[in-house]
C-alpha cells in the first residue's frame, strides 16, 4: 500500500469516527439531561453525564392517566399497521413486477403520480370523515396501508429474482399465491426488513394523526400524548414567568421539571423501543438499503 493510499485510508477512518461521534454525543447529552433535574439543567454545563441525578422528568411523563392506553395504542398500530402494510404492499409489488399483466404500465404511472401530487389536508380529512375513520383506531391503520415509495422499492427487488424459480414452482403445481408466499417472500427478507422498519418507525413516531383526526383522549397514541404534555408544560411555565407576584415566583422555584428536561425524557422514551428492535434486523437492513444501487 502506497503512502497516498494510507493517507486516504486514515482520512476515511477519521471521517467515520467523526460521523459516529456526531451521532453518539448528542444522544448522550439527551440522556444526561433527561436524568438531570430540570431546574439545575437550566444553569447549563451538562454534556455527557448528569450533574444532579433525578427521575422527576420520567415521573412526570408516566404520571398521565392515559399513558398505559397510549402505549397500547402505539403498540397496536405499529404491529398491526406494519404487518398489514408490508404484506399488502408486497402483494401489489408482486403483481406490478409481472410485465405480462394487462395495464401494468398504466397502474405503475398512476401509483407514481401519487408520489408527486396530493389532494391536500382538508380533502384528506373530509375523505376520512366520509369513510367514518375519524375518531377510530382504524384511522391509524387503513390510510397508511400502501406507500407508493415502498411499493416501487419492493417491485424493484422482486424484479431481480430469477424468473426460473417461478417457472420451476409452476411445474410443481404452485399457483400465483403459493409462489408469492413460498418462493418470493422467503427470498425477500432484506427488502421486507427495510420496509417493515420504515413502517414501524413511521407508525411509532406519528403524532399528527392522533392530534388532528382523533378527539377521544383514550385513542391517542404515545407520541401524541407526549407532544401534548410538552405543550402543556411549556404553557404552564410561560404563564408563571409572565405572572407577577411573589407567590408565582415561589411556585416557579418549586418546579423541578422544565419543558426542555421533559422533552429530553420524552425523546428517550420514544426512541428506546426502536433502538431495541434494530439490532435484530440490522443484517437484513444492510442488504435492503442497497436495493437497486448496483446493476449487473
Amino acid at each position: 500500500m502506497s503512502t497516498g493510499e494510507k493517507l486516504i485510508q486514515i482520512a476515511i477512518y477519521v471521517l467515520i469516527i467523526l460521523l459516529c461521534l456526531s451521532i453518539i454525543l448528542p444522544f448522550l447529552n439527551i440522556f444526561a439531561l433527561s436524568f438531570n433535574s430540570g431546574k439545575d439543567a437550566e444553569r447549563g454545563g451538562i454534556y455527557l453525564w448528569p450533574r444532579l441525578w433525578s427521575i422527576e422528568n420520567y415521573k412526570e411523563v408516566f404520571s398521565s392517566s392515559n399513558i398505559v392506553s397510549a402505549f397500547g395504542i402505539s403498540m397496536f398500530r405499529t404491529i398491526v399497521g406494519t404487518l398489514a402494510s408490508v404484506f399488502l404492499t408486497a402483494m401489489a409489488a408482486y403483481a406490478l413486477k409481472r410485465k405480462a399483466m394487462p395495464g401494468v404500465r398504466f397502474f405503475t404511472m398512476l401509483i407514481f403520480f401519487t408520489m408527486l401530487f396530493s389532494g391536500g389536508i382538508i380533502p384528506y380529512y373530509l375523505l376520512l370523515k366520509d369513510l367514518h375513520l375519524t375518531n377510530t383506531i382504524w384511522v391509524y391503520i387503513i390510510p397508511g396501508l400502501y406507500s407508493a415509495w415502498n411499493l416501487i422499492i419492493m417491485r424493484t427487488f422482486f424484479q431481480e429474482i430469477s424468473p426460473s424459480l417461478e417457472e420451476s414452482a409452476r411445474i410443481d403445481g404452485y399457483n400465483d399465491f403459493s409462489i408469492f408466499m413460498k418462493v418470493i417472500m422467503p427470498l425477500s427478507r432484506p427488502v421486507v426488513a427495510v420496509i417493515a422498519l420504515f413502517n414501524a418507525v413511521g407508525h411509532w413516531n406519528d403524532w399528527f394523526t392522533g392530534a388532528f383526526y382523533v378527539r377521544e383522549s383514550n385513542l391517542r397514541p404515545l407520541s401524541t400524548l407526549l407532544q401534548e404534555m410538552l405543550t402543556r408544560a411549556d404553557a404552564l411555565r410561560n404563564t408563571l414567568e409572565q405572572a407577577a407576584g411573589s407567590t408565582q415566583y415561589e411556585m416557579l422555584d418549586k418546579i423541578q421539571v422544565t419543558g426542555n428536561s421533559l422533552k429530553m425524557a420524552t425523546i428517550i422514551i420514544v426512541i428506546t423501543p426502536i433502538i431495541m428492535i434494530y439490532p435484530f434486523i440490522q443484517k437484513y437492513f444492510a442488504k435492503g438499503v442497497m436495493i437497486g444501487s448496483v446493476k449487473e
